[in-house]
């Protein structure tokens, strides 16, 4: 009897660490959800505070960044005989536009934080072996993000360029910045959150939701749907620029398609292994 109690407690506490590891998110009640999020918010919005004080100190710096785009497009049309200025048409205005400045280049600066912290909000959820991805998601997506914001800052020009064209010889352009710091804040945007989409299908494929065979049966809407999405996203109707946010994400959707093939033969092998592997050397298999 000592025995058998004793061999039954030992296989229960090996076996309860696993069960505890997989089955917490399924534990956890509402509240601790709240919990759980609250404390995900809290810390993103620190980092995004902290990046801000950042770049409320740097303003000057990052305005001028910012600007740039702008007043390559003002001398070029000033050398045209056009007139194109930036106006402040408030009083408070200036102090808006730094608080503007400076949150924006928060959240960007924050970004691997505020993603990290996105990305454990959802982790509970997952096998501990799914957890291990965390990391790797940050190291990926921030490049991404920032790539696009990237991509965005080079466009820009031509965008206001071809945008100012269609102004009349005998009328001048005067800019609210603020109207052109939304401008350029909901282009970044855009082409961030277009860059990362690959990363959110290669996401899908690692936890069973899309094979690479479904994606590769889609890819009629797939081409679509990007430049649909680059459509509206590029602020003129020039092909030019359409392209360059439709090509390089078509690209970054390919080698996603590529790694969920990869991705799918991997996991058949290894459940194949572990099909044959429970089948000991004197026992007969379904086969």
């Amino acid at each position: 009897m000592t025995v058998t109690v004793s061999g039954t407690s030992g296989s229960s506490g090996t076996d309860r660490p696993q069960g505890r590891s997989t089955t917490k998110a399924a534990g956890m009640s509402l509240p601790d959800h709240l919990r759980e999020l609250r404390s995900r918010v809290f810390k993103s919005t620190l980092a995004i505070i902290v990046g801000t004080i950042i770049g409320w100190i740097f303003y000057q710096q990052i305005f001028d960044f910012l600007a740039k785009p702008i007043n390559d497009v003002v001398e070029e049309a000033r050398a045209q005989g056009r007139e194109v200025t930036l106006t402040i048409t408030d009083v408070a205005g200036a102090f808006t536009l730094q608080i503007k400045v400076a949150l924006v280049a928060g959240v960007i600066l924050a970004s691997p934080v505020w993603i990290y912290q996105l990305w454990r909000f959802v982790t509970p959820g997952l096998h501990r072996h799914e957890r291990r991805w965390a990391l790797l998601f940050v190291g990926i997506a921030t490049p991404l993000f920032l790539a696009g914001v990237a991509m965005a800052y080079y466009v820009l020009p031509g965008a206001l360029g071809i945008l100012f064209d269609f102004t009349p010889e005998s009328v001048a352009n005067f800019l609210p910045v603020d109207a052109y710091f939304a401008f350029f804040t909901r282009l970044v945007l855009v082409f961030g959150v277009g860059f990362l989409t690959p990363l959110l299908i290669v996401a899908l494929n690692l936890f069973g939701v899309l094979t690479g065979k479904t994606l590769l049966g889609w890819w009629r809407g797939i081409i679509f749907g990007v430049f649909v999405f680059a459509a509206i996203a590029t602020p003129t109707a020039d092909p030019v620029n359409l392209m360059m946010l439709a090509a390089p994400v078509l690209i970054l959707v390919g080698a996603a398609l590529i790694f969920c093939f990869i991705n799918d033969k991997r996991r058949a092998r290894k459940g194949a292994s572990e099909e044959f592997a429970q089948w000991g050397d004197d026992e007969t298999s379904p086969l």
